[in-house]
């Protein structure tokens, strides 16, 4: 079976190839750094399988290309499918499957590395000691027991961020289309969206991108939050509309705001453009603001999870032909 993997990082590389090695079945795996779209999906010509990654593009265009290449299968290495075409992929017998959840603490461990790096300010103490600053002044941060923490979506990272959160003493409250009983029994409460944002200091989000929640952060849902509240995405770019966050931050709405996920990030991350002149405005006007913290969607990026998606993944190519679409 000949696999095409696109947007391909060497840290990948390794673990994918040792599982090839040790299949049930033979797995020939070709390794491109560049992303799958329009323009690269001619390539696939004699591949029976392609691995594609977030920043992927492969809509209807796409899949048609890979239709005539003869590829059977499109596996996500990641939980999100919005940037993938089901329909179409169904209209030409490709299978399409991903990896619903994957070491779920990871992300979660990174979303309250967020909220406690901007409440505390330790990336910036951390260049005052260097530079041999001691003073506090400007680092006071607030205390996250009995604060009332907002989470939106309470799938299996939703349900880890809460577990933490409650650990830490708050007051959780969470809104997902489907209630969870497990979640309440934690001790979690689920209310109304409009509950949610004019109740919480701190805002998450943890829920899939789709027609109903593109743009869920928007000028209308930011002017029902508390001023100076904090907002973290760990989920999905597209949940947040960037004009109006930074019309946000400009007005003091917003007081902190923490992203790992940008919504035009396929132009910019996983790679290195320190010595480019980038041309996404709102993104740079972004980077200027003190109180706003972005990481390269790098939530996922831990050992365990890692090895998590390389097992899941090739164990979707080998059983693919038993395999649901998503």
């Amino acid at each position: 079976m000949n696999i095409a993997f696109f947007s391909t990082r060497d840290y990948e590389k390794n673990t994918f190839a040792e599982l090839f090695r040790e299949a049930s079945v033979p797995l020939v795996p070709s390794f491109f750094e560049y992303s799958l779209n329009q323009d690269t999906a001619h390539l696939c010509d004699k591949f029976d399988v392609v691995v594609v990654f977030v920043n992927d593009k492969v809509d209807a265009e796409t899949i048609k290309i890979l239709s005539n290449c003869g590829v059977k299968h499109i596996a996500l290495r990641c939980a999100g499918f919005n940037n993938v075409d089901i329909a179409s992929a169904q209209q030409h017998n490709i299978s399409v499957s991903r990896v619903p959840a994957y070491s779920p603490e990871t992300v979660a461990e990174h979303t309250l590395a967020l909220m406690l790096t901007l409440n505390r300010k330790t990336h910036k103490a951390y260049n005052r000691v260097r530079e041999g600053n001691f003073s506090l002044n400007g680092l006071l941060g607030f205390t996250l027991h009995q604060k009332t923490v907002g989470v939106i979506g309470t799938g299996r990272i939703g349900k880890a961020v809460i577990k933490i959160l409650l650990g830490f003493g708050c007051t959780v409250i969470c809104h997902d289309p489907i209630v969870d009983e497990s979640v309440e029994q934690m001790g979690a409460r689920y209310v109304p969206l409009s509950t949610l944002l004019q109740e919480s200091t701190i805002v998450t989000l943890h829920c899939p991108l789709n027609e109903s929640s593109q743009h869920l952060i928007n000028d209308d849902t930011l002017s029902l939050m508390p001023d100076g509240v904090m907002l973290i995405n760990t989920s999905r770019g597209g949940l947040v509309d960037d004009r109006a966050i930074i019309k946000g931050l400009k007005s003091k709405k917003i007081g902190y705001l923490g992203l790992d996920v940008y919504e035009r990030e396929s132009e910019l991350f996983f790679a290195d453009h320190s010595t480019d002149i980038i041309q996404d405005d709102n993104f740079q006007r972004l980077t200027t603001f003190p109180n706003v913290l972005i990481t390269g969607h790098q939530g996922f990026f831990t050992q365990e999870a890692l090895d998590e998606i390389a097992h899941v993944t090739v164990s979707n190519i080998i059983n693919r032909d038993n395999l649901v679409t998503v």
